[in-house]
């Protein structure tokens, strides 16, 4: 843990805590729906509601979340995400029905919407420039932590109490977290109208409601039924006007400025490629075990615990890349991770498959917790919650992405669907990330030719404009 003063102790501790609830209830539900059906008599189809409404509420909330806390406090904001996780989980742990779990997990997916986008650009602001990273990669460490165990602390959870258990654990940490939370330095956007976008706002929340929509019910409507056709169209058209409004009014929620910052753009996009292939890794990976190599679902846990384990390691050690690094550091880990991922299926012994996803579940957590750290030091610190809102809003799309296609893995009851649909879906996701990385290094390389050429002289004096208003240092 990183020295300071208490403040930034405090501040570091709250996010991490935050950080590490949000992950773990976004995991570990999974294995305990079948017991929550039988206790809350509900059918199997709509079991999936209690995940997907957490997953859904918090993907679509962040953007205007992180923009929120630059205008009204961060710490005010961060407060009040915790608060309300704590009481939405307190009304999961005791619902006594299906829809109020699913309502209950809505508002619990509203306050982790404003935990993750508002602790980052929190940390950015209270620590000095040399020391974000770092603070940044011990909270992300926490979240991946959470991510890794999650299932099996979940399925553990379940068999040994109850599934309200899950729930009733964030209740005196989210409690902690707020306190610690509520004692540290306060920081806002002191150079824009304290005036919210409240049109654009809009906007964008029903955009990102509709995208959500599409990709959680595209495997149950069918990727070109009617339905999904109507609910894109309407995420197209609303996105359209989003644009346009923010084009024209005065104090945007979001400046469109930010997206000519490059290295914003181009780690964001590579980040969300990362972190649908790590979505499809925890999913995939442990099915591959029981099902290509015949793994007992104990056993198929317990020896995923290295891969996972290299996962929750890996926030710390992306803390210590240089911005300057941080684009050529993506695209070799983005690279690596889909040789691995392409190269699994053709491994024939199970002690160099593990192995070689041991070290691809740290690769990827390496580049997940690097998205959100380098593109925090892309940007101005007083703008920390608006890129922290885009780039959080972005990768979460894109794990819900991860999370549609990797259903074809498994039969309804999360058995593996065959050896066959597990390769298959290991290498798809090996060749994306694969491609990922090398057009990322392409772009890079173009990039840093045109600058030693100077190609780029005449454009210079735009780019330092156009980095002065999207936040680039």
């Amino acid at each position: 843990m990183l020295k300071g003063p208490p403040g930034q102790r405090r501040a570091l501790a709250a996010v991490a805590l935050g950080v590490f609830c949000i992950q773990l209830d976004a995991f570990a539900l999974n294995l305990a729906l079948p017991s929550i059906g039988h206790d809350l008599g509900a059918s199997t189809g709509s079991l999936q509601w209690a995940v997907s409404a957490y997953l859904l509420s918090t993907g679509t909330l962040m953007l205007g979340a992180g923009r929120l806390s630059d205008l009204w406090g961060r710490r005010r904001l961060l407060v009040v995400g915790l608060a309300l996780f704590g009481a939405s989980s307190l009304a999961c742990a005791t619902a006594p029905s299906l829809p109020l779990l699913v309502g209950a997990r809505v508002a619990q997916g509203a306050g982790a919407s404003l935990i993750m986008p508002v602790g980052l650009a929190l940390l950015t602001n209270v620590y000095p420039a040399d020391q974000r990273g770092r603070a940044t990669g011990w909270a992300l460490g926490m979240g991946g932590v959470a991510t890794a165990c999650g299932p099996f602390v979940g399925g553990a959870l379940t068999e040994a109490a109850s599934w309200r258990v899950i729930f009733w654990i964030n209740v005196p940490l989210a409690v902690a977290a707020a306190v610690w939370a509520s004692r540290t330095p306060g920081s806002r956007d002191t150079a824009a109208a304290p005036a919210v976008d409240w049109r654009g706002l809009a906007f964008a929340t029903a955009a990102l409601a509709a995208v959500a929509v599409f990709v959680e019910r595209g495997p149950v409507w069918g990727w070109t039924s009617p339905r999904d056709g109507l609910v894109l169209a309407a995420a197209a058209v609303l996105l359209v006007a989003f644009v346009r409004h923010e084009g024209r009014v005065a104090d945007p929620l979001v400046n469109l400025g930010l997206f000519r910052n490059g290295p914003f753009v181009v780690l964001t996009v590579a980040g969300a490629v990362a972190n649908a292939a790590t979505v499809l890794f925890l999913f995939v990976v442990p099915l591959a075990l029981q099902g290509s190599w015949g793994l007992t679902a104990f056993a198929a846990g317990v020896a995923f615990l290295a891969p996972a384990a290299m996962m929750a390691v890996a926030g710390p050690l992306a803390g210590r890349v240089t911005p300057g690094a941080a684009v050529n550091v993506m695209a070799l880990l983005l690279a690596l991770a889909g040789g691995m991922l392409c190269a699994a299926p053709a491994i024939g012994a199970l002690p160099v498959h593990l192995a070689t996803m041991t070290v691809c579940g740290g690769v990827l957590g390496l580049a997940n917790a690097l998205t959100l750290i380098a593109t925090q030091a892309v940007i101005r610190p007083e703008r920390a919650g608006e890129a922290s809102g885009v780039t959080k809003t972005v990768i979460t799309v894109a794990a819900g992405l991860g999370v549609a296609l990797s259903g074809a893995v498994a039969d309804p009851d999360g058995r593996p669907a065959s050896s066959a649909a597990a390769d298959h879906a290991l290498t798809a996701t090996g060749l994306a990330a694969l491609a990922a990385g090398l057009l990322l290094g392409v772009w890079s390389a173009a990039r840093a030719r045109a600058d030693r050429t100077g190609r780029t002289r005449p454009e210079a004096g735009r780019t330092r404009r156009a980095m002065a208003r999207t936040g680039r240092r």
